[in-house]
């Protein structure tokens, strides 16, 4: 039996993912009280979850007896968890239920081998789908061909991401990063992508793909894009992960054809957006674990843009 109203909590809430499901779900009309938890309340958080809470951080012994409690005080129904680190430590320790409430995760195949960089390279080579060259740093005594990517296996954004062009440069970060991955350089004169997508319980695939421009990371810029080549691509990789719910694929378009250089386990950044282009994976991810049908998606985006902007909160 389906609640005429749920109990939702979000953990990690005070980044921009955290704050952009606010906003989702604070619209949602199956919601009917949403709580938001993040370790700092020194973030706009506060502003868009109006039962907002300071948790604790994932690495403390505390952390799931402290999530627990608060599942029963409140009568969650759903746990949502954004940041990575939560989403780590949850994966690592197969945890998809706290409480009497279920955890809105990736399925365990696209969490394992989406955290890892190099499992992400050998999974797409496995499956026969387009992959970049890629090697741990430590396989590697010198360089041959430049240039090269060099970032960290398992951290995410791109502030560790380096494009290497020459051996004294890769000898550096070699030393000061035994984590790295060395990756294939793809050529980006037809423009990055990030995609969302979707694939149910029972195979529902969607997609919906996005040239974008980063700006401090970020998605800052973006435009909806039909590809048919991509398309096909991105299904094939929700199929062969065997996927459940929701995450983000990182590619280029290049001279012999769409490349996947990323795999996010997690809603992204720009799942406001996506939301806002009928793109509606939170409220699919939901509908999908009540054991609903997924509400339609009328695929009228193309050609809309994206901008990333701001908003101000005092207090």
């Amino acid at each position: 039996m389906i609640k005429d109203k749920l109990n939702i909590l979000v953990t990690g809430c005070g980044g921009d993912i955290g704050q952009s499901v606010g906003k989702i779900l604070n619209e949602y009309s199956l919601v009917g009280n949403l709580y938001g938890c993040d370790i700092s309340d020194k973030n706009a958080a506060k502003f868009i979850y109006s039962n907002f809470f300071l948790g604790l951080p994932c690495n403390v012994p505390e952390y799931i007896s402290n999530l627990e409690r608060i599942v029963t005080e409140k009568k969650i129904d759903f746990i949502i968890p954004i940041s990575e680190p939560e989403l780590r430590f949850l994966s690592k320790e197969n945890i998809n239920k706290i409480g009497d409430a279920e955890v809105i995760l990736a399925s365990a195949s696209a969490l394992e081998i989406g955290f890892d960089k190099l499992k992400t390279a050998d999974f797409l080579k496995k499956e026969n789908l387009p992959f970049p060259i890629t090697h741990s740093v430590d396989a590697i005594e010198k360089l041959e061909e430049f240039p090269v990517i060099m970032k960290s296996r398992t951290g995410s954004g791109s502030s560790t991401v380096s494009i290497v062009r020459d051996n004294d440069t890769f000898m550096a970060l070699k030393k000061g990063n035994p984590d790295f991955i060395v990756q294939e350089f793809l050529d980006g004169d037809n423009g990055e992508y990030t995609c969302g997508v979707f694939r149910s319980k029972s195979g529902i695939i969607r997609s919906i793909i996005l040239k974008r421009e980063l700006m401090g990371g970020f998605t800052g810029y973006g435009e909806v894009i039909d590809n048919k080549e991509i398309d096909k691509l991105l299904h094939n990789v929700a199929e062969k992960l065997q996927l459940i719910g929701s995450i983000n694929v990182q590619l280029r378009l290049t001279s012999k054809g769409p490349v996947v250089f990323e795999i996010n386990p997690r809603f992204s950044s720009t799942v406001r957006f996506r939301h806002l282009f009928d793109f509606k994976d939170v409220e699919w991810s939901i509908e999908d674990k009540l054991g609903m049908p997924i509400s339609d998606y009328i695929e009228t985006a193309i050609g809309k843009k994206l901008y990333k902007g701001f908003n101000e909160y005092i207090q």
